[in-house]
């Protein structure tokens, strides 16, 4: 299963801080967007819940029948990158155009990968470009947090 979600990029610890705030024992009556939003800086509800599906495509929460729980994986030991790479829509696209075209901005990676952004998407919204340019940067960005990319000014290179 492939994740859309990929919200503006913060740091490792920022991802074990938000783990952390889920439960080990699910239970139905838990708000796990509160518990989030009580725990770490993030304000609205919407974006909880954005970091709690990206929580679960890195492996680091899961989603039972009783609610999300979070899993016993470091994020600091965990493999984030191929958990990335395998589980975020678009993240293998981005990381092998990024390989084939060398070092690249944002844009010019879009380009690359335009053909991957589904119609509905397209349909979605006004500007569907400048919203998936935004998107495949911020997936960049994560790459780097996971050590699959290094960034030098506005030019991306694979490690």
């Amino acid at each position: 299963m492939k994740y859309k979600v990929a919200p503006e990029p913060r740091s490792l610890a920022f991802l074990g801080d938000a783990q952390a705030t889920l439960p080990l024992v699910p239970s139905p009556d838990q708000d796990c967007c509160a518990r989030l939003m009580d725990g770490t800086d993030v304000a609205v509800r919407e974006d909880a819940q954005e970091w709690i599906t990206f929580l679960q495509a890195l492996g680091l929460v899961t989603e039972t029948d009783r609610g999300y729980k979070r899993e016993g994986v470091d994020p600091d030991e965990a493999d984030l990158g191929a958990a990335f790479r395998e589980r975020v829509y678009a993240a293998a696209d981005v990381l092998d155009a990024l390989e084939s075209v060398g070092p690249a901005d944002a844009d010019a990676v879009f380009e690359e990968v335009r053909d991957v952004v589904p119609q509905w998407e397209r349909n979605r919204v006004p500007d569907w470009e400048a919203a998936w340019v935004g998107r495949v940067e911020r997936l960049l960005e994560w790459a780097v947090r996971f050590d699959l990319v290094e960034r030098d000014g506005d030019a991306y290179r694979s490690l």
